[in-house]
C-alpha cells in the first residue's frame, strides 16, 4: 500500500521546519505541491522526484498525489504552513474515497500566525481568530460576518490571503469592519514573505493599516482592546501580572 505524507513545510526554509515534516520528506519517493512550496524544499531534497502543479488546481495536485500513492508511491505532498490550516489535509481525505486505499498522514507545521506572530513581538498570546480574506472559496458576506463577530468579541486577529491583484481592497474593508470596535490607534502590525527573502515585519496603527499595501505573502495581525506597543514590539496580555 502506498502512503501521502501531507506535510507542512511551515515558512520554507528548513529551519523552520519541524524534524518531523524533514523526516517525511526524507521518506518519500516523491515531493508533490504547488509550484512555489515545492520550489522552496527542491535544493534541500535533490535526489526525489517532483510533481507540480500552479496555483487554483488543488484538486487536481490532490488526486495527482493519490495515484502515485496508489501505485504504491510514497508521496509527500507539500503544503506552506501547515496542512491543516487552509491547506491540502481536507482535500485529501475528501477525495481518498476514490481511489484505492492509501494510507494518510498529516505532519504538522509552523503556520504564518505563528511564525509571522513572532517577528512581531507577542501579538496572539490571548484568545484570537485566524480569518483568510480570500473570496475566491468562501463568500464576502460570510467574511464579513466573522470579522464583525471576532471585532465585537475582542478577539486578536491574524489575517491571511489579505490582497491579491483582483482583490485590492479587502484589507480597507476588513480593517473598516474592525473600526468599528478598536480604536484608530489599536496596535497592528503585518509581515510579509515570512522566512524567506525580503522578510520584512513592521508594526502600526489599525489606521496607518487601512492604507497599507499588501499581498498574498503578507501575513495581517490586529491586537485586541489590551494589545499594547512596547520598544517597537505587538504585546497582548493574558493577565499573568494580575495573579
Amino acid at each position: 500500500m502506498g502512503k501521502i505524507f501531507v506535510v507542512g513545510i511551515g515558512p520554507g526554509n528548513r529551519l523552520d521546519m519541524t524534524a518531523r515534516a524533514v523526516a517525511a520528506l526524507e521518506r518519500s519517493d516523491i515531493i508533490a505541491g504547488y509550484t512555489v512550496y515545492v520550489d522552496l524544499v527542491r535544493s534541500q531534497f535533490p535526489q526525489k522526484a517532483c510533481l507540480t502543479t500552479p496555483m487554483r488546481q488543488e484538486a487536481d495536485r490532490c488526486r495527482a498525489a493519490l495515484e502515485q500513492a496508489a501505485g504504491g508511491q510514497t508521496v509527500a505532498l507539500v503544503c506552506s504552513g501547515d496542512a491543516g490550516v487552509y491547506g491540502m489535509a481536507g482535500l485529501v481525505y475528501e477525495l481518498s474515497d476514490q481511489y484505492p486505499p492509501v494510507e494518510i498522514e498529516v505532519v504538522a507545521g509552523v503556520t504564518a500566525a505563528c511564525s509571522g506572530a513572532a517577528l512581531l513581538g507577542a501579538p496572539l498570546v490571548h484568545d484570537f481568530a485566524v480569518i483568510s480574506l480570500s473570496d475566491l472559496l468562501t463568500p464576502w458576506e460570510t467574511i464579513e460576518k466573522r470579522l464583525d463577530a471576532a471585532g465585537m468579541a475582542d478577539f486578536c486577529i491574524c489575517l491571511y490571503n489579505p490582497a491579491s491583484k483582483k482583490r485590492t481592497d479587502h484589507l480597507q474593508r476588513a480593517c473598516d469592519i474592525l473600526l468599528r470596535y478598536r480604536s484608530p490607534s489599536a496596535a497592528a502590525g503585518i509581515v510579509k514573505n515570512i522566512g524567506r527573502n525580503g522578510e520584512q515585519a513592521r508594526v502600526m496603527t489599525l489606521l496607518e493599516l487601512r492604507e497599507e499595501t499588501v499581498d498574498m505573502f503578507t501575513t495581517v495581525f490586529i491586537g485586541n482592546s489590551s494589545t499594547t506597543l512596547k520598544n517597537g514590539r505587538m504585546v497582548t496580555p493574558r493577565g499573568y501580572r494580575d495573579v
